[in-house]
């Protein structure tokens, strides 16, 4: 009977080493993995950075430039214009592009603000600082961050989110997503941490047209044709146009049309296509275009074509301008009386005589 017992002990001696043997190694091994773990996922609060360092960090891809170790002296930021339809309560994503060709790695901030058209010709669109505008987009902006940095020959890619509310009303929003830079060891300016002007290169920015389906008013037309600057006569070529259309409705207008030049027989001799150009809304807009032709004489009659873009209506408007080179001219004209005077003279003082 001892045997028996002293048998059996053995057995649960042998199955209680072989648990520990293999079990227990696991059970060790998955807390240190468990300590591991919380130790890369839970960081040292009292050695994480300040708040305010993250500005300083990249939160965007970026991505080298061929080629892009030439030293410019600027940045380059990309698309020039964004034109979007988006309907209340969607949203929708581009990608604005921003490479740096300073030479040096640069800080990079983000800003939006309202655009607006104007009467005055001399300006296609006005930016309003930290106003807003008739037909403000610049609370409905969205970037993961508003500073970066970027070293140069380095370009990031930058997804701005433009997000309308479900209770947006119908028609247009304009503004400009800028970009700037500053220099990384620029100093303070004064006490209250202003950056000097010095330190920023310039802003560049990109313009946001955003339609928001729904009714509108398209009122818009050609206001004006001439040549620039207005006058009947001309010396020479090239010859200046300008196109002046008025957009008097409540979204903006890509009018587009074609400019065609007879001469005095009716002759088609000038022929220019004009792509789209925008006129915002309640705003004048100059478009000028050149005939880039040196040699012309006699009268020209200039004739545009503007579709406005919307119901397939076509504006016509006619300039009619002599082009006569009175230098040329009056230069023959004076050779030819020297060449007269001279032959008449030459006659006078010698006489010929038949022998």
């Amino acid at each position: 009977m001892f045997a028996t017992v002293h048998k059996n002990y053995l057995v649960l001696y042998i199955l209680c080493a072989l648990f520990f043997t293999s079990v227990l190694p696991t059970v060790v091994r998955s807390q240190e993995d468990i300590r591991a773990n919380t130790a890369t996922s839970t960081p040292n609060i009292s050695d994480a950075s300040p708040v305010a360092s993250v500005e300083n960090t990249n939160p965007y891809i970026t991505e080298g430039v061929p080629g892009g170790s030439a030293v410019i002296g600027d940045f380059v930021v990309g698309p020039g214009k964004v034109d979007l339809t988006i309907s209340p309560g969607e949203s929708k994503t581009i990608e604005m592009i921003v490479t740096n060709r300073t030479g040096e790695r640069r800080i990079f901030n983000i800003k939006s603000e309202d655009a607006e058209g104007s009467q005055d010709t001399n300006n296609a669109i006005t930016l309003l600082g930290d106003d807003k505008g008739p037909y403000s987009m610049k609370d409905f902006v969205h970037v993961a961050s508003k500073s970066f940095e970027l070293d140069h020959g380095i370009r990031a890619r930058i997804p701005v989110t433009i997000s309308i509310p479900a209770n947006a009303d119908p028609g247009g929003l304009y503004g400009s997503v800028l970009i700037d830079t500053v220099a990384i060891n620029a100093k303070e300016g004064d006490s209250a941490g202003a950056v000097p002007q010095s330190a920023i290169i310039a802003r560049i920015g990109t313009l946001f047209f955003i339609t928001i389906p729904g009714p509108v008013t398209k009122d818009g037309n050609l206001k004006d044709f001439n040549t620039i600057p207005k006058k009947l006569f001309y010396q020479e070529g090239p010859i200046n146009f300008g196109i002046l259309f008025d957009n008097r409705g409540s979204i903006h207008l890509a009018p587009y049309g074609e400019l065609r030049i007879t001469n005095m027989f009716g002759e088609e001799v000038g022929y220019l296509q004009l792509d789209p150009w925008f006129v915002l809304p309640q705003s004048l807009r100059l478009r000028e275009v050149a005939w880039d032709r040196k040699l012309l004489f006699g009268r020209y009659t200039a004739k545009v074509f503007i579709n406005r873009s919307y119901d397939n209506k076509v504006d016509e408007m006619t300039y009619t301008f002599w082009v006569l080179p009175w230098k040329p001219i009056t230069g023959a004209f004076v050779g030819l009386y020297l060449f007269f005077f001279i032959i008449r003279a030459f006659f006078r003082k010698f006489e010929f005589k038949r022998k």
